[in-house]
C-alpha cells in the first residue's frame, strides 16, 4: 500500500528558499513521482515530475517554476524532494507529492496516490 508524508513547508519572504521532502512508502523505481500545487480556489497544478526509471527517467517542470526549483528522487530511501529557491509571493500554495504507478505519471486516479499537502507561504 502507498502512503505519502510531505514535511518541509513553512513561511519564507520573497528571494527565500525552502526545502520540501515526500517520504514514499510502497513504491519502486517504475513509479512517476511528482510535485504539484493548490491555490485557494484552483485546481491542482503540476510543478515537478520526474520519470520512472523504466519509462525515460525524464524530469519536467513547470515554466512558471523553471530555473528556481529542483526536483530529485532517492530511489534508495524512496524519498522525493524539491529544492525551491527564488521564492515568490505567487509561490504560496498547498504543495502535494504524488506517486504514480505509470512510470510518465500518465495514470488513472487508481494508479495514483497523493500526501496530505504541506503549506508554502511567501510573503514579506
Amino acid at each position: 500500500e502507498l502512503f505519502l508524508v510531505e514535511s518541509g513547508g513553512g513561511s519564507v519572504q520573497p528571494g527565500g528558499s525552502l526545502s520540501l521532502s515526500c517520504a514514499a512508502s510502497g513504491i519502486d523505481r517504475s513509479y512517476c513521482l511528482g510535485w504539484f500545487r493548490q491555490f485557494p480556489g484552483k485546481e491542482r497544478e503540476e510543478v515537478a515530475l520526474i520519470h520512472g526509471a523504466y519509462s525515460d527517467g525524464g524530469i519536467k517542470y513547470a515554466d512558471s517554476v523553471k530555473g528556481r526549483f529542483t526536483i530529485a528522487r532517492d530511489n534508495s530511501k524512496k524519498t522525493l524532494t524539491l529544492q525551491m529557491n527564488s521564492l515568490k509571493v505567487e509561490d504560496t500554495a498547498l504543495y502535494y507529492c504524488l506517486a504514480d504507478r505509470h512510470g510518465l505519471c500518465e495514470g488513472k486516479p487508481w494508479d495514483q496516490s497523493w500526501g496530505q499537502g504541506t503549506q508554502v507561504t511567501v510573503s514579506s
